[in-house]
């Protein structure tokens, strides 16, 4: 009997996947390469190790993976991104016929995407991306998916899709068609940037906490007062961490502190100096990861310069309002963006749906991704909304004295610090970027216009 869909590469989120399908009653063909000595009979032992893949067909034969899927095909691939799909992708085609469909539910490149889906369309083959949030137990319990392609061709996969995403406080599936090309991609890797921010915000909190004097367990006590207001899925989760312990002694303080990346913050980062969008956070966050990563370094530089012991008082009042404060720019500087994006490449993204698809499953799913959901429909930009300018107006003085001590007292607090820097930049009535202009025009004849000139004339002075 053949197989409805299938799916290749049984990494952590491959497994999860195939289990997820399984479980929602698809029959369904899993394949694993074979690499002897290293990879060997995976898809069979992993078959026989669940209950709910007892009618799956297991493969480490391509041809024969192919041959048992129901025509026209559905493959979801679960592969590296990069060079990995293009290879797998042209072992792939020598099976496949017209209209089959491949879905790369990998952390991909938008660009990427689009290219491959122009190749394989040139083939009569039908390729669509897919942004999948919400990790190994998202991928097994139900992700929120992000799919993207041509939209009569996410007819056709739809029903698996929705059936193994998560589900909205109203029951309705975390999928929904995203738009053409490689958008679904594009707004997986801007939904990583949001994630870097609100990781780095929550660590940037512990920092200052630690400073303090706070021991993990009355931090982990103070987010979790957080929790009434501003919950989330990372706030969860690092109360959880902050009070692991490993015998007598609190794991974390066991971890070194280095980050790392795979990749998707960089090119957020890369999206949003091409598109010439402020989002200033994701950057500080990525850079934040970066120094990290420099330990030796750091060490070498902290034995030449001295640290002065913090002085300051940031009341635990400051703080939350700093953190509220912070996660508003963050999430405004991402729609924006993603909203930058759609309108220069036609893709006609739904702001409010996808803020829909992120209140579960995925790993920046929060309180206030629910109220963005109606936010959105409103307007795209998120400093317009009259609930969200209370709560700046009434949080602007923390942030304000949270990034002053955090600066006087010598903590690197990247996110919190930029996310006030910004808004002050973005409220600005004028800006010292005459002067700017001015400059490139003496000394590269770049032209300028003219307060109160109507007319939009660039012109050159001899300076």
């Amino acid at each position: 009997m053949s197989s409805e869909i299938g799916l290749i590469g049984l990494g952590v989120m491959g497994k999860s996947l195939s289990r997820n399908l399984a479980q929602k009653g698809f029959k369904i063909s899993i394949f694993n390469r074979h690499v002897a000595g290293k990879e060997e009979d995976v898809a069979v032992k992993f078959q026989r190790e669940y209950q709910e893949l007892k009618e799956a067909q297991p493969f480490d034969n391509l041809g024969e993976f192919v041959k048992s899927l129901e025509t026209p095909r559905k493959i979801i691939l679960m592969v590296n991104a990069g060079p990995t799909v293009d290879l797998v992708l042209n072992d792939l085609q020598e099976f496949l016929e017209p209209q089959d469909i491949v879905i790369d539910g990998g952390n991909s490149h938008y660009q990427e995407t689009s290219r491959r889906m122009s190749e394989l369309e040139a083939h009569g083959l039908i390729f669509m991306g897919t942004g999948v949030s919400g990790g190994e137990e998202g991928a097994l319990k139900g992700p929120s998916i992000m799919p993207s392609g041509q939209k009569d061709a996410y007819s056709k996969i739809q029903k698996y899709l929705e059936a193994i995403a998560a589900r909205d406080a109203d029951g309705k599936p975390c999928c929904t068609y995203i738009g053409k090309e490689g958008s679904g991609h594009f707004v997986k890797m801007i939904h990583n940037g949001i994630e870097y921010v609100e990781m780095q915000l929550l660590a940037e909190c512990y920092a200052i906490l630690k400073r303090q004097g706070t021991s993990n367990e009355n931090i982990a006590q103070v987010f979790e007062s957080w929790r009434q207001d501003l919950d989330s899925y990372l706030l969860q989760i690092t109360i959880d961490i902050l009070r692991k312990k490993e015998g007598n002694d609190y794991l974390l303080d066991k971890i070194l502190d280095k980050a790392g990346n795979k990749g998707t913050g960089n090119w957020a980062t890369v999206s949003i100096a091409n598109y010439g969008q402020p989002a200033t956070l994701i950057p500080a966050a990525l850079f934040a990861r970066y120094l990290s990563f420099f330990k030796e370094l750091r060490l070498e530089t902290a034995e030449t310069f001295s640290t002065k012991k913090f002085s300051g008082e940031i009341t635990k009042d400051q703080l939350k309002d700093s953190y509220q404060f912070a996660r508003i720019m963050n999430h405004h500087q991402g729609f924006a963006l993603i909203h930058r994006a759609s309108e220069q490449h036609g893709w006609d993204i739904d702001l409010s749906e996808l803020a829909r698809i992120w209140t579960g499953g995925c790993i920046i799913k929060s309180d206030f991704m629910k109220e963005l959901v109606e936010y959105l429909k409103a307007d795209v930009n998120l400093l317009t909304n009259e609930n969200l300018i209370e709560i700046i107006n009434a949080t602007h003085n923390a942030i304000q004295s949270v990034a002053a001590a955090c600066i006087q007292g010598e903590i690197h607090a990247p996110c919190l610090i930029e996310s006030v820097n910004y808004f002050h930049g973005q409220k600005a009535a004028t800006l010292p970027a005459n002067l700017i202009q001015a400059q490139r025009d003496y000394f590269g004849a770049h032209t300028y216009q003219r307060v109160g000139d109507s007319s939009g004339e660039f012109l050159h002075t001899e300076w």
